[in-house]
């Protein structure tokens, strides 16, 4: 392999890019593994983060520069750099975009919690970085698409996420209303209370605990859901 710096071109991540990254791992050199970095590692990856950071819009993040983020991720692709193993049948590309989407989700979902502790759900909605528009048409199926994935979500996890029998009691009690919630005609809150006492017996504090408990999961996911049309539940 030459010294020759790449050629910038719309294929920044090639198989030539994948076969510095392997020259790379298997170099001890420190001086020649830094200009292996350098000529043919550092604009692919500052293309890729920067390509998954615009197409997928990870925009809410601790940093003021968009290219503050973009370094946080190639630093973050760096230090797994040498995890990579073509043998496992991988191409660099998908492997690298991999863990960067997944660094970008979980930075986002933090950074959206932080909001969230701080802002009425109703509020996060007409945020001007909104990106994500809903189709009026669309906006039920849209919501309940999401409130399956939460139910299914909970209730796969009802025990991790509860770990008392008589809160994942309570906790399923809950997600039955939402689970039936097109046969269910309730509205009020003291009969939605009453609802849930006639399949737990517990008194009302009880059910508050574990309602507001469910409602931070709801509500820190939908947001994350609203903005990008998927969700990875946190």
């Amino acid at each position: 392999m030459t010294k020759k710096r790449r050629k910038k071109s719309k294929n920044y991540f090639t198989s030539e890019t994948e076969e510095a990254i392997i020259l790379y791992n298997n170099t001890k050199d420190t001086v020649i593994k830094s200009q292996i970095y350098e000529q043919f590692i550092h604009y692919p990856f500052f293309k890729l983060t920067e390509n998954i950071i615009h197409t997928f819009k990870f925009y809410y993040t601790e940093v003021d520069e968009i290219e503050h983020l973009q370094h946080e991720v190639i630093t973050f692709l760096l230090s797994k750099i040498h995890l990579f193993d073509p043998s496992k049948g991988a191409k660099a590309y998908s492997y690298f975009g991999t863990i960067a989407k997944r660094y970008l989700i979980i930075s986002n979902q933090k950074n959206y919690k932080k909001r969230v502790d701080k802002s009425p759900l109703e509020s996060l909605y007409d945020d001007e970085n909104h990106s994500y528009n809903i189709d009026e048409d669309n906006s039920e199926n849209f919501i309940s698409k999401f409130i399956d994935l939460y139910v299914e979500y909970v209730t796969i996890n009802i025990y991790n996420l509860f770990p008392k029998e008589e809160d994942a009691k309570v906790a399923d009690a809950i997600l039955e209303l939402f689970r039936k919630r097109e046969d269910i005609d309730i509205f009020n809150k003291k009969a939605l209370y009453i609802y849930i006492r006639e399949m737990v017996d517990v008194k009302t504090p009880k059910i508050t605990k574990i309602a507001n408990q469910l409602y931070d999961i709801f509500k820190t996911n939908y947001v994350f859901y609203i903005e990008y049309g998927y969700v990875e539940f946190s």
